[in-house]
């Protein structure tokens, strides 16, 4: 279909690459207990969509050895975070185990503007703010892992946090599992190569939603007047 063209019945001519360029980018937001693996089926999306990028949040919580400052988050102050709620800079924020997460709203407006997609790994509370402030660009994944025992098996794995942090973190996951009707899309993640499928499909099918691109309706109408050109249908 690429190339194509065809004059609608105002006479503008509206090709195919048109009319999905003009589509508006959306806002994959994947949300899970600690220790699910949303963040391995994350970088997965990254590293095999060419089209989606990831929405880099600001917190104020201490950089991890294994954290990059820029890439996996941009690590500020409270001071900072603070001037940037008050100025209604961020789309989203959430205080979580006594730190500050949010996400910055210029960079992932521009991002849709241009049909880019955005991938976002926030908790449950951001989730909601997205909700409320851009619902119709939001699809939500809820990444469950397949049993409480791998759950701790794979925060201990991950030798990152205290043993007193990971098990805050399990009692966290008692509240969240609770918002798992609230998502569009439910994975559980007892392989990670049909769940990073699952994820990935879900995306794609997404993108093909007839409401997230305004000119095909110019397009199809475009196609329409064509028909009956050739039919001689009036």
């Amino acid at each position: 279909m690429a190339g194509a063209a065809t004059t609608d019945m105002h006479g503008t001519v509206v090709t195919a690459d048109e009319a999905e360029a003009s589509r508006r980018g959306l806002m994959l937001v994947l949300s899970s207990p600690s220790g699910a693996g949303k963040s391995t089926i994350a970088r997965q999306l990254l590293d095999q969509e060419t089209n989606l990028k990831l929405s880099v949040s600001v917190t104020t919580r201490p950089r991890r050895t294994s954290e990059i400052d820029g890439v996996h988050y941009h690590f500020i102050s409270r001071d900072r975070f603070e001037q940037m709620r008050d100025r209604n800079e961020l789309l989203e924020w959430a205080e979580v185990h006594g730190n500050f997460y949010g996400t910055p709203r210029d960079p992932v407006e521009e991002a849709l503007s241009a049909g880019q997609d955005v991938l976002f790994d926030i908790d449950i509370q951001g989730t909601f703010q997205l909700y409320e402030a851009v619902r119709p660009d939001v699809v939500s994944i809820f990444i469950l892992p397949p049993s409480i025992a791998e759950m701790k098996s794979r925060l201990h794995r991950r030798a990152e946090d205290t043993p007193e942090i990971i098990q805050r973190r399990l009692k966290t996951a008692v509240g969240e599992m609770k918002h798992w009707s609230q998502y569009d899309y439910v994975i559980v993640n007892d392989d990670l190569q049909r769940a990073f499928e699952g994820a990935r499909a879900i995306l794609r099918a997404e993108r093909l939603k007839r409401e997230r691109s305004p000119a095909i309706g110019a397009f199809i109408d475009g196609m329409v007047s064509d028909l009956k050109r050739e039919t001689g249908e009036s």
